[in-house]
């Protein structure tokens, strides 16, 4: 990788974790197999002095000095004590440079033992006089003993423990080359190249021909390739719907542009035609009024949807009582009006969130259950409540009207996918819940039948510590 060392990529770093692990291993049998070789050392020395031993008692005249002592180098010992018949009985000796330093039983010496004195004796590179005792082969007694220097021993385990490290040290360079090579071969070359195709995919993704083909062997990169493959197949299609979409509403924008302003004059010329005498032309003015009302309204709406993203709400305290209060005025709900509006709020109850944003909210959900309860033809009742909780303030707006239909229930927050009443184009929720979700927060339909409408405003408590 350019600008990155090289212990830095996924062969490097596993080229040492392989190195380490491997030495390690080498370690863990390196520990016991000292402390065999100084087990072994020790009763070669038992067996050489245990030969020594019964040549002295095979000769039956008293054996010559210069023997005995050509006996003792020959098995590099100083004395030996050969049990026999529950004798004790010093069969071979000389005299002791100094005193014994320390005594070790081999017969009863159990595996964490033999362990800890290879490696006491390993750290003491001085001389030392020795006491060994063991069993005699070939059941020649039932105990020798001997008295040996220490030197010879942690020599030759240093010299076997300098021999094992160095084959330990090739066989964890020699293994260790071996799985790199391995490794670069089956997952570093395959993940390579998913990254590689990635990489070649993010610079045009909307090339089809640039979507990776899975052909990896091992069955976990086989799994990321299909995933990838299915995510950037379906984000090449979305991207070219998008595409699509784009060029189709900068084409709808102009066209609703152009046709809000003929239906404008039209609704001017028409306004002109309502004070005409004609009974016949004074009845059908009102429905070309309403038909020119409502495409321009879908014009608007339209032009309005296809802006740029809503900018991010500008949070502040305000009081929620006061906002529903011109929500209402606004809408036309006060004086002689035939809905009835109920008001549960409590008058301090204060919110964080965008003021205009959250008028606009308010606006659409009073309009909607307004213009439901209108459609009846009878009286109605909208109810708009608030509270707050640990997390959340909660905000519900409820209308007796005749309920939502089906098909409007299943795409109620969907743009252009139906409205929430007769002749509506379902823009109004999909831009509140727009609004509501820049907050933070959600809107819900809490329930639709035929004894009304209710919808859940939620806006979180995260941001407290933030002052307005």
């Amino acid at each position: 990788m350019k600008g990155k060392g090289f212990l830095n990529t996924l062969s490097g770093r596993f080229l040492i974790l392989t190195v380490v692990f491997v030495m390690l291993a080498e370690i863990l049998i390196f520990v016991p197999s000292i402390a065999r070789f100084r087990a072994d050392f020790m009763l070669t020395r038992l067996k050489q002095a245990q030969i020594a031993a019964l040549t002295q008692l095979a000769t039956e005249d008293i054996i010559m000095p210069e023997l005995e002592a050509e006996l003792l180098k020959n098995a590099e010992v100083f004395n030996v004590v050969l049990r026999r018949n529950d004798v004790r009985q010093l069969v071979l000796s000389s005299p002791l440079p100094e005193g014994i330093a320390e005594t070790y039983d081999l017969r009863m010496a159990g595996p964490w033992e033999l362990i800890l004195d290879a490696f006491s004796c390993l750290l003491e590179p001085e001389n030392h006089i020795i006491r060994v005792i063991g069993y005699p082969v070939q059941d020649a007694g039932t105990l020798i003993e001997v008295t040996m220097d220490s030197k010879p021993l942690h020599d030759a385990m240093i010299d076997y423990g300098f021999r094992i490290l160095i084959l330990s040290a090739l066989i964890s360079a020699v293994t260790a080359f071996l799985l790199f090579l391995a490794v670069q071969r089956i997952l570093v070359l395959p993940i390579r190249r998913v990254v590689q195709h990635m990489e070649t995919y993010a610079k045009a993704p909307e090339d089809a021909r640039r979507v990776i083909e899975p052909t990896a062997n091992v069955v976990e990169l086989r799994k990321a390739e299909d995933a990838l493959k299915s995510m950037q197949t379906q984000l090449t299609g979305a991207l070219r719907q998008k595409e699509r979409l784009a060029q189709l509403g900068g084409a709808v924008a102009k066209i609703s542009h152009d046709l809000r302003n003929i239906l404008t004059s039209a609704q001017l010329f028409a306004d002109r035609i309502e004070a005409s005498a004609d009974p016949a032309v004074a009845r059908t003015v009102p429905k070309l009024l309403n038909s020119i009302s409502r495409a321009v309204g879908l014009c608007e709406a339209t032009l309005a949807f296809g802006k740029a993203e809503e900018p991010p709400p500008q949070l502040r305290r305000l009081n929620l009582a006061q906002l529903v209060g011109e929500v209402i005025d606004g809408d036309g709900l006060g004086g002689d009006s035939k809905i009835t509006c109920l008001i549960d709020i409590s008058p301090g109850l204060m919110v964080r969130a965008d003021a205009e944003q959250l008028h606009r909210v308010l606006s659409n959900l009073i309009r909607n259950a307004r213009q439901a309860i209108e459609a009846t033809g009878q009286p109605g009742t909208i109810e708009i409540s608030a509270g707050e909780e640990d997390r959340e303030w909660w905000i519900r707006v409820g209308d007796t009207g005749p309920g939502l239909p089906p098909k409007a229930r299943e795409n109620l927050f969907a743009a252009f996918q139906g409205g929430a009443r007769k002749g509506g184009i379902g823009l109004g929720l999909a831009i509140a819940a727009e609004l509501v979700r820049g907050h933070g927060g959600r809107l819900d339909l809490v329930r639709s039948d035929a004894e009304g409408t209710e919808f859940i405003l939620l806006l979180p408590k995260e941001l407290d510590a933030i002052e307005a």
